[in-house]
């Protein structure tokens, strides 16, 4: 096991990675205040690690609330049930939740524990690469709304990631690819040396080699955690993580939530940035042709969706919560390594580039 610390103060707390670590209750008990624990799970991962979780918090107070799977499910109408379990459990303000999951999972109990009671703690399991590597750690929790991606939501900090790299194993290899897009945005946005390694190692990592899948995880939330540090409400250098994600938010919201998995609809997005960046003069052509190489080679799409036209994907794109005073802001990249949230682009060349 590898620890990391999240630097916030009062709000601190460590990422735990590695082997072997669902099970264990020596990571969890520290961060409980009483015995009373709700896990927040779903019906696919329920019938593989629930029960791990549940041993190793044996003695205490735990009750579970079993969600169905999938993106689609991201709403307010079954966020609820987390509540309707919490109550019904007579669950008091020193409860804990423990989001056992990928990363809807993971948004859903985090705002679930920012808005029960106004505010109790919560621990993430995360069980895909893509909630080891992102969505777990920083805070941001939320849900989905038909006009846009995680438009409902709060900050909210865990108090541990425990990421597990056995559960990996049971990832589907569609999954697997959706993470790695998160795991290349890292690369892209401030590290060019890791992207180097990725580049160097994507078979590796494409085929689950446990010390390439433990690097890379490792650096993802080593660069996630200093970028949260600096800013973790997102008022300045943290938007720098949103490369992509204003094309992919609206990929996932114009075609149909979990039609196109996050990490997929995000792996067209850093390549519609990088084509954008390349038309203002910021990236080579051999640095656009690196791009959608690295996109590609982890099984991504490197395109919007032929389906969605060019005029939706911008009436979706200005439902965005980088937009200031009607300004479209986006995150492209001054060079493979550099990213920089800017609005000083030519609107006729993002439509451009979206045609």
């Amino acid at each position: 096991m590898r620890t990391l610390n999240v630097d916030l103060g009062a709000r601190s707390y460590p990422i735990h990675i590695g082997s072997g670590l669902l099970a264990d209750g020596d990571l969890y008990r520290p961060h409980l205040r009483s015995l009373q624990v709700m896990i927040v799970t779903n019906e696919t991962v329920a019938p593989l690690y629930l029960e791990p979780v549940r041993q190793a918090l044996d003695g205490l107070q735990v009750r579970e609330v079993i969600l169905p799977d999938g993106e689609v499910y991201k709403t307010l109408e079954v966020w609820n049930r987390i509540f309707d379990a919490l109550l019904a459990e007579r669950f008091a303000r020193d409860c804990t939740l423990i989001a056992l999951g990928g990363g809807v999972i993971g948004d859903m109990t985090g705002f679930a524990a920012a808005c029960y009671q106004r505010g109790v703690d919560f621990i993430q399991v995360p069980t895909t690469l893509l909630a080891q590597v992102d969505s777990s750690v920083g805070g941001k929790t939320g849900l989905n709304h038909p006009a846009g991606k995680n438009m409902i939501g709060a900050f909210h900090q865990p108090r541990a990631v425990i990421a597990d790299t056995d559960t990996l194993v049971t990832l589907p290899q569609r999954e697997l690819s959706a993470g790695m897009a998160e795991v290349l945005k890292y690369g892209f946005i401030r590290d060019a040396a890791f992207l180097d390694w990725l580049e160097c190692h994507m078979t590796e990592l494409m085929s689950r080699d446990p010390e390439a899948l433990a690097h890379a995880i490792w650096r993802s939330c080593e660069v996630k955690a200093q970028i949260v540090a600096e800013d973790e409400f997102e008022s300045g250098s943290r938007a720098l993580l949103n490369l992509g994600h204003t094309f992919g938010h609206a990929i996932e919201a114009g075609v149909g939530y979990g039609e196109w998995l996050h990490g997929e609809a995000v792996g067209a997005g850093i390549c519609l940035a990088a084509v954008l960046s390349a038309r203002l003069g910021w990236l080579t052509e051999a640095e656009l042709k690196r791009t959608r190489r690295l996109i590609a080679g982890a099984g991504l799409p490197t395109g919007r969706p032929a389906e969605l036209s060019p005029e939706r994907m911008l009436e979706l794109m200005a439902v965005d919560k980088k937009v200031l005073a009607g300004q479209l802001r986006l995150v492209l990249l001054r060079q493979l390594g550099e990213a920089v949230v800017t609005s000083e682009f030519d609107r006729d060349e993002l439509n451009h580039i979206l045609a």
